[in-house]
C-alpha cells in the first residue's frame, strides 16, 4: 500500500522528477516552484526543444553514437591473462540483442540519451525463472516514482497504450550519469536551462531576422495628420514596398515621406557572435571539444594530429561514460560469484585507429619489444592467425648492451678467421 503525506507527488509530478533526473529525495514545494519555471529567456527548455539546436543535436549524437558502437563484451579471467567469454550468458545480451526488438547499438545508444538527457538511463531485467534473459529499454518520461510506508521506491511505468503497470527496484537496470547525492544522477536539461535558453532565442531571433529578408524595423515619417482609412492604406502600401524591398526593387516615398531606422541591425546587435558563443557554451555542459561539432575556432588543445586528439576524445569525453556503465553492469547484472571471474569492458582500440601508419609503427614496437606476437597483432586486424613463429614472443637480436658490442665484434672476426 502506497503511503499517502503531504509530501508526497502525485505520478505527473513524480514523472516530471524522473523526467528531469532529480534526486527523488526532493520533495518539497521551494524546489517544485523552481522545477516548474521551465521557461527561461522567452524560451520552453525542455529535451524536445534542446534538440533543435544543432549544437546539442552534435553533441548528444556523438558520445551516444560513439558509445553505442563500441564492442562491450564480457571477459573472463585466465591465469595467463583473459579471453572473451562468448559463451556466458550475459554476453549476447550486451554486445549483441538486449531483447527481442533492439540491437545492442540501438539499446545502448537510447541509455546514454537518457542519461545525458535526463541524468539516468534505466531498463527493465527480463527474466525467465531466476536467469537473466533481456535489458528492455524503459523511457524515462513515463515512468513515476513514489515511496511505500517502509520508505521503498515504488516505479510505475506507463505504457504506449496509456496502461500502467508496478515494477520493483530490484527489476530495474539504472546507469547514472552525473551526481550530487551519490544515487540519482542530474538532468543537463534542467541545469544547463539558461545556456540553452540562451541558444533557442539567439537560433529564434535569426530565423525571424531572416524572415524580414534582414530588414531592420522601420519608422515613416508623414506631413500633417492621418486618418484611420488612410492609416489603412499606408499600411497596405508599405506592405507592398517592403516585399519589393525583400525582392531587390527599387521603393520610391511619396509625398514628403520619409523613413527611419528603429530596429538594431544584425551587425550592430552581433547576432553571429552570439550564436557561436552559444555553440562553446553548450559544448561545455556536453564536454564536447567544438570542432568535432563542426564549430571552427582554431587547432584544438589537444595536440596537432588526429591520433592525440582521438586520445583526448576518448580520456576526457567517453572514458567516464563507458567506466559508469561497466562498472554497473559488473555490479547489478553479474552474480556475486561470476564477478569473481568475469567482467564487462569495452573494446576502444577502433576509437585509436588513426592511420595505416601510426598502427603499423604502433605493432612494429610492440613486437620488437616482445610485448606482442605478431599473430596477436593479426588478430587486431581482423586477420587469421598464421601459427608457428608468429605465435611466439620475439625480441629484436641486435639489442644489447652497450659494453658488449666489442666482444661481439671480435667473436665475429675469430669466427671469419676459423672459416678462412
Amino acid at each position: 500500500m502506497k503511503k499517502i503525506t503531504d509530501k508526497k507527488p502525485g505520478k505527473l509530478r513524480a514523472a516530471l522528477l524522473g523526467w528531469l533526473g532529480v534526486p527523488i529525495d526532493l520533495f518539497n514545494t521551494a524546489f517544485w516552484s523552481e522545477v516548474g519555471g521551465t521557461k527561461v529567456a522567452g524560451q520552453n527548455v525542455n529535451s524536445d526543444t534542446a534538440l533543435r539546436l544543432s549544437a546539442v543535436w552534435s553533441c548528444v549524437r556523438l558520445i551516444a553514437e560513439t558509445i553505442s558502437t563500441l564492442p562491450l563484451q564480457i571477459y573472463e579471467r585466465m591465469p595467463d591473462g583473459r579471453r572473451i567469454a562468448v559463451g556466458h550468458p550475459l554476453y549476447n545480451i550486451v554486445h549483441t540483442s538486449p531483447n527481442a526488438d533492439s540491437t545492442a547499438a540501438v539499446f545502448w545508444e537510447a541509455m546514454l540519451v537518457s542519461m545525458l538527457f535526463q541524468g539516468n538511463g534505466i531498463a527493465e531485467k527480463q527474466y525467465v525463472g531466476n536467469k537473466l534473459v533481456g535489458l528492455k529499454f524503459l523511457v524515462p518520461n513515463r515512468l513515476a516514482i513514489n515511496k511505500d510506508t517502509n520508505g521503498n521506491r515504488i516505479f510505475t511505468y506507463t505504457k504506449s497504450d496509456g496502461t500502467q503497470r508496478d515494477i520493483p527496484e530490484s527489476r530495474l537496470f539504472r546507469v547514472p550519469g552525473f551526481t550530487l547525492d551519490g544515487d540519482w544522477g542530474v538532468s543537463a536539461i534542467y541545469y544547463g536551462a539558461n545556456v540553452i535558453a540562451s541558444g533557442l532565442a539567439s537560433q529564434n531571433a535569426a530565423n525571424s531576422t531572416f524572415e524580414k529578408g534582414l530588414a531592420p524595423t522601420i519608422a515613416f515619417t508623414l506631413a500633417g495628420k492621418v486618418n484611420p482609412a488612410q492609416r489603412d492604406e499606408f499600411r497596405e502600401m508599405v506592405h507592398t514596398k517592403t516585399g519589393a524591398l525583400q525582392a531587390g526593387e527599387p521603393v520610391i516615398l511619396e509625398n514628403g515621406m520619409t523613413a527611419a531606422q528603429l530596429g538594431i541591425n544584425p551587425k550592430d546587435a552581433q547576432l553571429l557572435e552570439s550564436r557561436k558563443f552559444s555553440v562553446e557554451e553548450i559544448c561545455r555542459w556536453f564536454r564536447v571539444p567544438p570542432w568535432m561539432v563542426g564549430h571552427s575556432i582554431g587547432t584544438s588543445n589537444w595536440g596537432t594530429g588526429i591520433e592525440q586528439q582521438m586520445i583526448g576524445f576518448l580520456t576526457f569525453v567517453i572514458a567516464p561514460w563507458l567506466d559508469r556503465i561497466e562498472q554497473h553492469i559488473n555490479k547489478y547484472l553479474l552474480s556475486p560469484q561470476d564477478q569473481l571471474k568475469f567482467y564487462a569492458e569495452f573494446n576502444v582500440e577502433g576509437l585509436l585507429r588513426a592511420d595505416s601508419k601510426s598502427r603499423a609503427e604502433y605493432y612494429g614496437t610492440m613486437v620488437d619489444r616482445g610485448l606482442m606476437t605478431r599473430d596477436e597483432v593479426r588478430q587486431k586486424e581482423n586477420l587469421p592467425p598464421m601459427g608457428g613463429n608468429a605465435a611466439v614472443l620475439t625480441v629484436q637480436g641486435a639489442m644489447m648492451p652497450i659494453d658488449k658490442l666489442g666482444e661481439t665484434a671480435n667473436e665475429t672476426q675469430r669466427s671469419t678467421a676459423g672459416d678462412a
